[in-house]
């Protein structure tokens, strides 16, 4: 089962909007077959598994391991549980119930009624931690979310002149194509950033970031795909020429004002006067997206702690003091790794 969370990992980012899954097939001791699920649409972890023995006599006396429980529908793909029914394959063994109401149980019956030896919860835990965003959107009707953010080793994330790095607002609707950020971590915790945007459906940031830094929340120093940009911006303060409005990749703009959507920009309408974090997840879930980052600014992120409404937190630490400047959010949750990236420390946290 271990080895079958290991396969299940090579599909994270790629397999939305369905869940990550890995299976092994065992015979006489020895692992005969294994695959999992790379992307929505291709054969489901199961049928690569079974696609890979190279002696198909040998599923009737074989073992068949899978993260998660096999699928009992037809969608892009035929049921797995109805090919292992097929194959012969008498002994399956269940990591977790998909809670997918399409599935949840149906597939375990399934192979119960067609005199399936089935053992279930293998790993149980690890397997649930494996699909948590998978779980949260399904159980939670909420995107999973995670926090980022990069602080001082004085506690801020920004300096009092970040304006050097902005055009005023009041001055000009345009954002300076020469704007330069002000970095806090090295050049391999920004990667890692990347690394991450590729695995996430989705990510947000709101007005301020925006203005200031203009950027353009895609995977361009890490390879896969770029998530769908979210945007809180209340009076449409964004000017054309930002990059999140390059179209270049689905957005999605949170707004109280009446706009109609343009190509890849889809305009939300929400009540900024009321609580914001909950109707931003609505809206999310909405889009059947399964998990997003949050990047900040503060006040942004501030909003989702306040509310309660996260899931994991990611923090770097820089060694670059400012003394002053926008201070880093307040955040209480079970520190559950910490490691360092040359100089810098990332800081994981759990909201549980």
């Amino acid at each position: 089962m271990l080895r079958c969370i290991q396969l299940a990992k090579n599909g994270l980012g790629t397999t939305y909007p369905n869940p990550l899954v890995g299976s092994v097939i065992v015979h006489q001791h020895k692992i005969i077959g294994e695959g999992w699920h790379y992307q929505a649409g291709l054969p489901h972890a199961e049928v690569s598994a079974i696609a890979s023995v190279k002696d198909p006599s040998a599923l009737k006396e074989a073992t068949i391991y899978v993260s998660l429980e096999p699928c009992s529908h037809f969608g892009k793909t035929p049921p797995c549980a109805n090919l292992i029914i097929e194959k012969g394959i008498k002994n399956v063994v269940i990591g977790c119930l998909d809670p997918n109401p399409k599935v949840a149980g149906k597939g375990i019956q399934l192979l119960k009624d067609a005199g399936c030896n089935v053992i279930e919860g293998v790993l149980q835990k690890e397997n649930n931690l494996l699909n948590k965003r998978f779980f949260t959107f399904y159980k939670k009707k909420r995107p999973y979310i995670i926090l980022k953010w990069a602080e001082t080793n004085d506690g801020f994330i920004a300096p009092n002149n970040a304006t050097m790095s902005r055009l005023p607002h009041h001055e000009k609707n345009v954002i300076r194509n020469d704007a330069k950020p002000v970095w806090i971590t090295n050049k391999i915790s920004r990667q890692l950033v990347h690394k991450w945007r590729a695995e996430e459906q989705a990510i947000l940031v709101g007005t301020n970031t925006v203005l200031e830094d203009n950027p353009s929340l895609t995977t361009r120093d890490w390879k896969g795909n770029s998530p769908i940009r979210i945007v809180l911006d209340r009076t449409l303060r964004v000017p054309d020429n930002a990059s999140v409005l390059d179209t270049r990749v689905k957005t999605i703009i949170i707004t109280e004002k009446e706009v109609s959507n343009k190509g890849h920009l889809f305009y939300e309408v929400i009540n900024f006067s009321e609580e914001i974090s909950s109707q931003i997840c609505d809206i999310i879930y909405r889009y059947k997206i399964q998990s997003v980052i949050i990047e900040g600014g503060s006040k942004t992120l501030q909003t989702f702690i306040d509310a309660n409404l996260w899931d994991e937190a990611r923090v770097f630490s820089g060694i670059t003091p400012f003394t002053k400047g926008t201070r880093a959010p307040s955040l209480s949750g079970r520190l559950i790794s910490e490691i360092k990236l040359k100089e810098d420390t990332l800081k994981t946290y759990s909201n549980d």
